[in-house]
């Protein structure tokens, strides 16, 4: 293994590259990452690097959103193939139609999500930060797409607003079950619950904390408890026990593991950067439409410091 580390670092000088990867990628995956985080973390990131090549460890919605954000750099998949079921959950034509039937309304795009869908939305969001992007529009009726069950969490937490949630949703959190979780809890009775809001309203319900990956993470750091059920995809197990060695975390069972996800290896890490594959395009009558609602998710990050 430490072979592969090696190939990769000195690959890493020689193009001017640095490594990017989503919390739900392999442990040893991370491991080799620049930079480890949630999504708008890693949107973040990409702005700021001074890097010629970006290669992003993630599915193929968030190497677009690397590349719309950074269009003079190269952006790289090391699995061109691993995508975001959710990112397609969600049509231009729906769009439009909501549009019509409401005059006063804000397309509000979670981050998962196609390039073609952002470039039809007013504003992209993270579940980081999605519940504070809404409450802060000007508009009464937001059109929340593509994964109804942050929709209908952000509703929750934003009654003023008419939030219409999509229908669309996140295969590994929306399958998690009552049952699941009470058994978990039935194992581990000290243990607190953190749940991602991707999750359905029934299994939120029986959750002491819900939040972003990150906001998991940083929940289980400062929390005086000392066991945990975590209620999202096993890959955030790496930096939860990187961070909290004493501490314990208990999966539901059956765990919740991305597929596409977890395809992303550091073989692929390593022939990406040599062969220079995986290279990801962005339509250029597209980008600067993509663009916009990027960026002001970006602006209202820096606003709410």
């Amino acid at each position: 293994m430490s072979q592969i580390y090696e190939e990769i670092q000195a690959l890493k000088q020689e193009k001017n590259a640095v490594i990017l990867a989503h919390y739900y990628v392999p442990e040893e995956v991370q491991a080799c990452a620049d930079y480890i985080g949630d999504s708008f973390y890693l949107s973040k990131i990409a702005t700021t690097l001074d890097a010629s090549v970006i290669v992003f460890a993630g599915v193929t919605f968030m190497g677009e959103s690397a590349k719309i954000l950074n269009p003079e750099k190269t952006v790289l998949l090391p699995e061109p193939s691993a995508d975001c079921s959710m990112a397609c959950m969600a049509s231009v034509e729906k769009i439009r139609e909501m549009r019509e039937k409401y005059e006063d309304l804000a397309v509000v795009c979670y981050i998962n999500s196609t390039a073609e869908l952002k470039a039809e939305s007013d504003v992209c969001v993270t579940s980081a930060n999605a519940v504070d992007i809404v409450r802060g529009l000007p508009n009464k009726n937001v059109y929340f797409i593509p994964d109804g069950n942050l929709g209908a969490y952000v509703k929750e937490q934003v009654p003023e607003k008419n939030v219409i949630p999509g229908e669309g949703y996140c295969y590994v959190h929306h399958e998690v079950t009552r049952e699941q979780v009470k058994e978990a809890k039935m194992l581990h009775p000290d243990a607190e619950v953190l749940t991602h809001p991707e999750c359905r309203e029934q299994i939120l319900a029986l959750s002491d904390f819900i939040g972003s990956t990150s906001a998991i993470i940083n929940h289980a750091t400062d929390s005086p408890k000392q066991e945990f059920i975590i209620v999202t995809e096993n890959g955030v197990f790496y930096k939860l026990k990187e961070k909290n060695p004493d501490k314990k975390f208990y999966p539901v069972s059956g765990g919740q593991t991305c597929s596409s996800m977890k395809n992303i290896t550091l073989e692929k890490v390593r022939d990406c950067l040599k062969n220079h594959t995986g290279e990801v395009f962005v339509d250029s009558s597209r980008v600067q439409a993509c663009r916009i609602p990027l960026e002001r998710m970006l602006d209202a990050g820096k606003q709410a410091k």
